[in-house]
């Protein structure tokens, strides 16, 4: 059994291996352990990633983006930004690329001060700003990207393939509830209010599951009320009527960003288009789930 909140815990059989990185706890699962070999290279494939796209990193590429006003693209960056741009259409620009300055403004910044400066929207003509062609990413005018919305589930699928690549049996990839396998797992919806709770459960078969919940990073506002990682881009104000979302499809990254998008009106829309399924809870406590959801939701 899985459990699956932004900090899930694997249990299954096999040789598990444990570690933080880009600021999350990792589990791996693997039939036999995993020789030392092997796990250089997932760490060092974790590592090209966020040296690429952690906005809470100096030397990394996005950095570089801001001073210079170009980078080259990489595979990763057309994938995700072409993701983005569908998230951001689905919610009416509630999901944008250009959040970080926003994000970083309300305290979730390189230093993890949690220290709110008010709120700030993310640029509303993002796209025109920020490009992604022709061998290059170009940014127009100086703004931060932050790939939040979809990134660890692109990079789980990353430390998924190269894992099946070479690994026999099953592999289940979990990066703090963000999960990925080949293979069967079922999978406990952890309660968004209570961490020793589970809403319901989900089965998956060589799939993936990520979740979200607004409770995990979370700190206080200036104003005193609450504020958590899950920003609305349009006004820089948290999100306030859902409180955690699920979404399985066949590849982590769009897991991720289903999740992402089941915060905002058009997250259904956007799940439908994407053959994700899904379950959301609202921050007074009702259960929504798509007509194709497998999930067995406890009464």
């Amino acid at each position: 059994m899985t459990a699956s909140g932004e900090s899930g815990t694997v249990t299954a059989p096999g040789s598990r291996w444990e570690f933080e990185a880009i600021g999350t706890r990792w589990q791996i699962d693997t039939a036999a352990p995993l020789e030392p070999g092997m796990r250089a290279e997932v760490a060092a494939e974790i590592d090209v990633f966020d040296r690429a796209w952690s906005r809470f990193r100096p030397d990394a590429a996005i950095r570089e983006l801001v001073r210079e006003g170009s980078i080259p693209a990489s595979p990763d960056g057309a994938l995700m930004l072409d993701l983005y741009a569908e998230l951001s259409d689905a919610t009416q620009g509630g999901v944008n690329p250009l959040i970080g300055d926003a994000l970083s403004r309300r305290g979730y910044d390189a230093s993890y001060g949690f220290v709110d400066r008010g709120a700030r929207p993310a640029p509303s003509d993002w796209r025109q700003r920020l490009s992604w062609n022709d061998g290059a990413i170009v940014l127009r005018t100086p703004a931060l990207i932050d790939v939040g919305a979809l990134g660890k589930g692109r990079l789980v699928d990353r430390v998924l393939e190269l894992l099946t690549a070479r690994v026999a049996g099953a592999v289940t990839v979990d990066a703090g509830g963000d999960i990925a396998l080949r293979g069967s797992e079922t999978i406990a919806l952890e309660h968004p209010f209570d961490a020793t709770r589970a809403i319901g459960v989900w089965t998956i078969t060589d799939a993936a599951l990520c979740a979200s919940a607004t409770q995990r990073r979370a700190w206080p506002a200036a104003d005193g009320s609450g504020l958590h990682h899950v920003l609305d881009a349009r006004t820089g104000e948290p999100v306030r009527t859902i409180a955690a979302t699920w979404a399985v499809a066949a590849d982590a990254m769009t897991a991720d960003a289903a999740t992402t998008a089941l915060f905002f009106d058009g997250g259904p829309r956007f799940a439908h288009t994407h053959d994700v399924a899904w379950v959301r809870m609202t921050t007074d406590g009702r259960v929504e789930w798509s007509p194709d959801s497998k999930a067995e939701l406890f009464s």
